[in-house]
């Protein structure tokens, strides 16, 4: 029947139903007064210049709004879709846990929880957006306005609106979070540091990435958490482990590793209470202290007062509470044993010692005559006159004694000359101080080293510009003028004459072990700076010196003498430009045959020159050795 219906023309067939239609379309012709007989009625041209217009305007705002896209908002966008790359694929590990040399445990995990909401399905204002933010408000006690501007000023996708949420309040928020659509219960880990105050100097803490450790770190998302201080920063590529991925390839997390420190928990929380109950005793408010293994470098300690508790940090901190510690005088967050800049006193003496004998200018066995003072003729007008003094008369010395009593005059004598004695001049004692190590950092594995600094003629020209004096090597020999060094470098420069002359870098870390599988990844073994530059024979003499200081009457270290174990001393008071203030030292070593701690204290700013570290020392090591052992 189709075939019989179909209609031929030249150029193509004609369907029934075309034919059904161009009659009706020839009707309606009619009926309009049309006499054209055509299939289409065409539009009219006014029509299609509107529709054409139409068409045009919206093609215009469509480029505008993606040329604005790509110039104004493109690095926000990108921020953004890193951000969301982030949050969507990566899984953050568990990181790694920190114990002391005895396994003892002094950083915990445990479990946080943050509440996370979609900027996304904030961006608009609603009735039912303004009710989920005032639930947000009453369940985490922030007021709407705090989260709308944190939703609002963030250039993350995933907004932390509120972390290390309490457990009161995490109860009603999982049983309120199904009606917050645009949010959801994040899980994290809080850090639990153990001893507090007494070690936060050592292991530093976690915070919140900020955006510049976010842009040159890989593998984080905009909400973590990353070392800020101490080993949580030197170590954070081991601690951290290695981020899995969520999503259609999913990648299992895994572990961040584990430190094993040469640290000793029970040492350094003895350390820390003694040195404050002493500071505090003798109207002091800070100081440092630092304990080492000569044998191979390890520290076994390390204390700075006053401290502060790296936990406040590790829940988030309020503003309030963390401008109350950053405008704190005493500086809490301040690592003395390894950034204050102190002159040494008396403590140089040792080291001023060594590099005489080294160089032959004295015999170990001359006395110099100690009257309490020394006049000296300026070199540029002979009709003045300085005298520089000691603390008391000693009479005849040689250089052990002079050791034991810390005789100023003797050390003027042999650092910057006197009468017809040889002294080995700013030259020659920085050059030793140097081989000590006392303009150099250590490498110690913690953040934030300062690198010591011992001044020369070329220096105070250049810096001062005055010309070097005898009277410079004189306060230099003592350990005053613009001399600067650490804790630090001095316990590490002790360990060198304990150990007889291996100057070791001082270390931390024992060793990491991996978190999963338990395994050792790295040992640090002991690294030698330098060794061999003072003869051993020299360094006996001296180690003998300072054993005088402590079993001989005369010995300013004597109070030391009744310790279970043989004990080697030297103290220091340096002046510090305030009447009646003193920075003091006591630097030991213990047995003294046969060396394995070195113990070296500073007490800063303290009032007068009473015993304020030898205390501390003899506390310690009567505890280290007959309580402990």
């Amino acid at each position: 029947m189709d075939k019989i219906y179909r209609v031929k023309n030249s150029n193509a067939d004609i369907e029934p139903h075309e034919v059904f239609l161009d009659k009706l379309a020839h009707s309606k012709e009619e009926e309009l007064g049309l006499s054209e007989k055509r299939f289409e009625v065409p539009l009219k041209e006014k029509i299609s210049y509107i529709i054409f217009g139409i068409f045009f305007i919206l093609a215009i705002l469509l480029f505008s709004r993606v040329f604005y896209f790509q110039f104004f908002e493109g690095e926000h966008l990108y921020t953004q879709a890193e951000n969301n790359k982030g949050s969507v694929n990566l899984v953050v590990p568990t990181r790694g846990i920190i114990y002391d040399k005895n396994m003892t445990k002094l950083v915990l995990n445990s479990a946080a929880y943050d509440l996370i909401c979609d900027r996304a399905h904030f961006s608009y204002s609603s009735a039912e957006i303004s009710n989920e933010i005032k639930e947000i408000s009453n369940i985490t006690g922030l007021s709407e306005t705090e989260i709308s501007d944190k939703i609002q000023n963030t250039d993350s996708s995933d907004v932390l609106v509120a972390d290390s949420i309490d457990h009161k309040k995490l109860l009603v928020l999982e049983v309120k979070i199904k009606d917050l659509l645009g949010c959801r219960i994040q899980q994290n880990t809080a850090r639990d540091y153990v001893l507090g105050p007494v070690l936060s100097q050592v292991l530093g803490y976690t915070g919140r990435i900020n955006r510049d450790e976010y842009s040159s770190s890989q593998g984080y998302t905009i909400n973590d958490y990353i070392g800020k201080t101490g080993l949580e920063k030197y170590y954070e590529s081991y601690l951290r482990g290695q981020p899995g991925q969520s999503g259609s390839t999913a990648v299992l997390a895994t572990p961040g590793d584990n430190l094993v420190l040469n640290i000793d928990a029970d040492l350094q929380k003895h350390l820390y209470d003694s040195l404050s109950a002493s500071i505090k005793k003798m109207g002091g408010k800070k100081g440092a202290a630092v304990a080492m293994d000569p044998r191979n470098g390890a520290v076994l300690a390390l204390v700075s007062y006053p401290s502060y508790d790296d936990n406040s940090f590790s829940g988030g901190i309020s503003q309030t509470e963390y401008n109350k510690i950053i405008n704190d005088p005493s500086q809490p967050l301040f690592n003395r044993a390894i950034s204050a800049k102190y002159p040494t006193g008396s403590t140089i003496k040792p080291f001023e010692a060594s590099a005489a004998l080294q160089e032959k200018i004295i015999s170990p066995d001359k006395q110099i005559n100690d009257p309490g003072y020394i006049l000296v003729k300026s070199q540029y007008d002979p009709n003045v006159v300085y005298r520089y003094g000691g603390v008391t008369p000693h009479g005849w010395v040689d250089m052990r004694k002079a050791i034991a009593v810390s005789s100023n005059i003797y050390f003027y004598t042999v650092g910057g000359g006197y009468e017809d004695q040889q002294g080995l001049g700013p030259t020659r004692i920085k050059k030793y101080l140097s081989l000590f190590g006392w303009d150099q950092k250590t490498g110690i594995d913690l953040p934030g080293e300062f690198s010591g600094f011992i001044p020369d003629p070329a220096w105070k020209k250049a810096v001062k510009g005055q010309s070097w004096v005898d009277g410079d090597t004189y306060n230099l020999s003592i350990g005053q003028s613009d001399l600067q060094t650490t804790p630090l470098q001095v316990a590490g420069a002790y360990c060198a004459i304990a150990n007889g002359g291996t100057l070791y870098k001082p270390q931390i870390v024992n060793k990491i072990v991996s978190g999963d599988s338990k395994t050792t990844i790295q040992e640090f073994m002991p690294q030698i700076i330098r060794s061999g530059f003072i003869d051993p024979a020299n360094l006996e003499i001296v180690r003998e010196g300072m054993r005088d200081g402590v079993n001989k009457p005369y010995g300013i270290s004597k109070i030391l003498n009744d310790l279970p174990i043989e004990v080697a001393a030297k103290t220091g008071t340096a002046e510090i430009g305030v009447l009646n203030r003193y920075n003091v030292w006591s630097s030991v070593f213990a047995p003294f045959d046969n060396p394995e701690i070195v113990l070296v204290i500073t007490a800063e700013s303290v009032d007068g020159v009473g015993s304020v570290t030898l205390p501390v020392a003899h506390d310690v090591l009567e505890w280290y050795f007959s309580g402990k052992k």
